[in-house]
């Protein structure tokens, strides 16, 4: 995926006219391809940058004091605040005509060997600012959650036939041990406000076919290289819960 991302914008110059969004988010993120090299999934990359253009729109609305406010929470997530700041301050100083605020984003397959198309969703800023205000107006708080309930939905992956087949086909003498082990289906826990979780792992599962491939195979050499939706659904039984309930008392960890 690396070289994707390369590939989408090292060579492509698009002017910077009219209002064709996906052409200007490409322009957009062209200048800090060397900085996301050591990013695995292209999809991150459109979406630290998405974020990064809303970001700079906010900038231009808010006053200076609410802004900040508004990016002070930064610090506290896990990404790069500097890189951040130097793409917000691009929107502002290169982009800052162009005001909607993107959405949402698909990378849609086309032929083999041939990257994939980008397409964008975007809203007019007054219709974002007004629908941001209705969420923060009714944004959720602890006391709305029934006891024990945590906020995700799992994914339960199961793998197939062709799964299973692509393992033996590496490791034979292994049958019985893998045959065991495969029993163990993973779960992911992801946001609970995904509406649509089908239309949503049409853009994310390779993240999950990657997580999955390299559980049993550390050579990417070795697996499947043209991966694309459909094989993701013939190798993966997919399940999913949209009601998580935790009835331990001690926290939930996480690993760093």
């Amino acid at each position: 995926m690396k070289d994707n991302v390369i590939n989408l914008f090292g060579n492509k110059v698009v002017p910077n006219i009219g209002v064709k969004y996906s052409e200007l988010l490409e322009q957009f993120i062209s200048p800090f391809v060397s900085e996301f090299r050591d990013t695995e999934y292209v999809e991150d990359i459109f979406e630290f940058a998405i974020n990064a253009w809303n970001f700079g729109n906010m900038e231009v609305i808010l006053p200076k004091g609410e802004f900040e406010k508004a990016t002070g929470l930064i610090k506290e997530q896990d990404i790069d605040a500097v890189l951040l700041r130097k793409m917000i301050d691009y929107k502002v100083s290169k982009f800052k005509q162009y005001d909607d605020f993107i959405i949402d984003f698909e990378l849609k397959e086309v032929k083999a060997g041939e990257d994939p198309i980008l397409s964008i969703l975007t809203q007019q800023k007054e219709t974002y600012l007004a629908n941001m205000m209705d969420t923060l107006d009714n944004e959720v708080t602890e006391d709305d959650f029934e006891e024990n309930y945590i906020n995700r939905c799992a994914i339960i992956l199961k793998p197939q036939q062709p799964f299973v087949d692509w393992y033996f086909n590496l490791n034979p003498e292994d049958e019985l041990d893998f045959e065991e082990e495969i029993k163990e289906t993973n779960i992911y826990l992801v946001d609970d406000k995904i509406d649509d979780v089908e239309k949503w792992l049409r853009k994310k599962f390779d993240k999950f076919f990657m997580m999955e491939l390299g559980e049993w195979c550390l050579n990417k050499k070795e697996w499947p290289q043209k991966r694309n939706y459909k094989m993701f659904k013939l190798w993966f039984r997919v399940e999913t819960s949209e009601v998580i309930y935790d009835l331990e008392k001690k926290p939930v960890l996480k690993s760093e």
